[in-house]
């Protein structure tokens, strides 16, 4: 699988994205990598082909996940065997899942967490009712969700006291989840902006990443 690019095809490519599913987290758009937010009403994305990767964590040398921000200590988390997801009316949907814990260093020198898991569907059909699922069990246990876009929310998150957040987003046959956590004694609102930007900018790259650029779009039915 193809994983090293040019840096100005990245950046190219990192400019190409739509706001889709991943710009500005309410109360969070302040705090964005330059060049990588966008304001007003999210653009939806067509729905993609994505790959499945041994090495995800690779994927996040492609840009700081917020300005000032470095990553450093990386542990890939990758199952290339399918798994089986709960359908309807007994069917088995089949996915692959790979994600990568990663410590974060901010501009102070201070202790991030970030952390991504991508689920990849064999349909697009499956993601997109995982997706629906996820989003309603977490609105029905009150954990706080905001609609970013029709495909993508976001919502609090918490670690042994470290204030975080969560974002979530379908496109396709992917099914993609973004989580980073501020420094211990780190409060919400002095970490908010940030939160909202390495969440925002990992979830546009790890989703270009995975993308297969020759691949039909597909559409769900």
């Amino acid at each position: 699988m193809r994983r090293s690019r040019g840096a100005e095809l990245g950046r190219a490519r990192v400019a190409a994205l739509i706001a889709s599913a991943v710009v500005a987290v309410s109360g969070c758009s302040g705090g964005g990598q330059e060049g990588a937010g966008a304001s007003g009403k999210p653009a939806a994305r067509a729905p993609g082909v994505h790959s499945w990767t041994s090495g995800p964590c690779e994927l996040l040398a492609g840009a700081p996940p917020a300005k000032g921000f470095t990553v450093g200590s990386t542990t890939d988390s990758a199952d290339p065997d399918a798994r089986e997801d709960i359908g309807e009316n007994g069917e088995r949907p089949r996915y692959r899942q790979t994600g990568c814990l990663a410590g974060l260093t901010g501009p102070d020198g201070a202790l991030w967490k970030l952390s991504t898991t991508a689920a990849v569907y064999e349909d697009v059909e499956p993601a997109r009712r995982a997706y629906r699922v996820k989003e309603d069990l977490d609105r029905a246990h009150g954990r706080g969700t905001e609609r970013v876009h029709d495909a993508a929310y976001a919502k609090p998150a918490d670690d042994q006291g470290r204030p975080g957040r969560t974002l979530v987003l379908w496109n396709g046959d992917l099914l993609l989840s973004v989580t980073a956590f501020g420094p211990y004694g780190s409060k919400e609102h002095e970490v908010r902006d940030d939160l909202g930007s390495i969440v925002e900018n990992t979830a546009r790259l790890m989703e270009d990443e995975l993308r297969e650029r020759d691949a039909p779009s597909p559409t769900a039915s």
